[in-house]
């Protein structure tokens, strides 16, 4: 006598269907979460500032206009290390020179991208804008001391991609110098890092 095989009703069989893939996805989903919090981790991409040099220096006095003349040229060298195991997409940034908390000279930085575990240098000259730093009152106190007080300023904005999140990244670097007039040159620069994510 024939006998049909056993079969499983329609209901239980989507059931357990659901479930497979219910359960495929939390161990996905885990695998996912564990690859994100151990190797594709964002880590703070690394801002060094290695040379601040003075390439420039103008100090006079224009009798015939009876003003000061103040030019000065920076070369400075920096790189950004980029310890993720994915390039970081950096935008268009500037690099400042301030005096007293006012900007008087910057460059513009093109954006681009940095390979995963690259690190990439930059080189590039602040020019100061005379007029800006000759309105300043405080700039003839500074001169007659022997001392100017300058900071370069560095902030370069991007975003690092782990698979479907874009996590954006600041880092930004102080580095405050001091110019001698009268011997045309500079102190040691101080830097100060920071980064946010």
């Amino acid at each position: 006598m024939w006998s049909p095989s056993p079969r499983l009703p329609g209901g239980r069989k989507n059931r357990i269907c659901l479930w497979a893939t219910f359960l495929v996805m939390i161990i996905f989903g885990l695998l996912f979460l564990i690859l994100g919090l151990t190797v594709f981790k964002v880590k703070r991409p690394m801002m060094t500032v290695h040379s601040v040099a003075l390439q420039d220096l103008d100090f006079s006095l224009d009798i015939a206009r009876v003003r000061l003349v103040f030019n000065l040229t920076l070369d400075v060298g920096i790189s950004i290390k980029n310890p993720n195991m994915v390039g970081f997409k950096y935008t268009n940034s500037t690099a400042f020179l301030r005096y007293r908390g006012n900007d008087v000279g910057q460059v513009p930085i093109t954006a681009g991208k940095i390979g995963a575990r690259h690190t990439r240098s930059f080189n590039f000259t602040l020019s100061l804008m005379a007029d800006r730093l000759l309105a300043n009152s405080t700039f003839y106190s500074d001169v007659s001391s022997g001392t100017v007080p300058f900071q370069n300023y560095i902030r370069v904005a991007g975003k690092v991609r782990i698979l479907f999140f874009s996590i954006h990244v600041v880092s930004y670097t102080t580095c405050d110098l001091d110019i001698h007039p009268a011997y045309r040159n500079l102190s040691q620069p101080k830097c100060h890092y920071k980064t946010k994510l």
